[in-house]
């Protein structure tokens, strides 16, 4: 399975938190599913951090992206199809950065890992 990490899954999974379900959890340790992060959520990241809306320890800018790699995480960029699907998404949900991983979801055919329950309104596979 080709799973799209959403922003925390990815952090609480290097910070091992026991907020990730089981079966999270078990997708996250299998070693035939290929796991990848959106540089949207990486974007995202530095966003809330300039806000003031998360904090992340001193050096996330180096640590963050080694255990990405340590992880086998691959990098997704965002492409213009990328884009031109989110043009066509309906307003069900507002948050730019979930929009913009739906839509790399169903242009990319993949499975989002998120504890957002929206994400299923979009009719996107979703596991957690």
């Amino acid at each position: 399975m080709n799973v799209l990490l959403d922003t925390h899954v990815l952090l609480w999974m290097v910070s091992r938190s026991r907020q990730l379900s089981s079966i999270a959890r078990d997708v996250l340790s299998n070693d035939a599913n290929k796991l990848l992060f959106s540089v949207a959520a990486y974007w995202e990241l530095g966003i809330k951090i300039s806000i003031g809306k998360l904090e992340l320890k001193e050096g996330w800018q180096e640590a963050l992206p080694k255990e990405i790699a340590r992880n086998g995480i691959s990098w997704l960029p965002v492409v213009p199809s990328h884009i031109h699907a989110v043009a066509r998404l309906p307003w069900i949900h507002r948050d730019p950065f979930d929009r913009l991983l739906i839509a790399q979801a169903i242009t990319e055919n993949l499975t989002i890992m998120t504890a957002d329950p929206w994400f299923t309104d979009y009719g996107v596979p979703v596991v957690w």
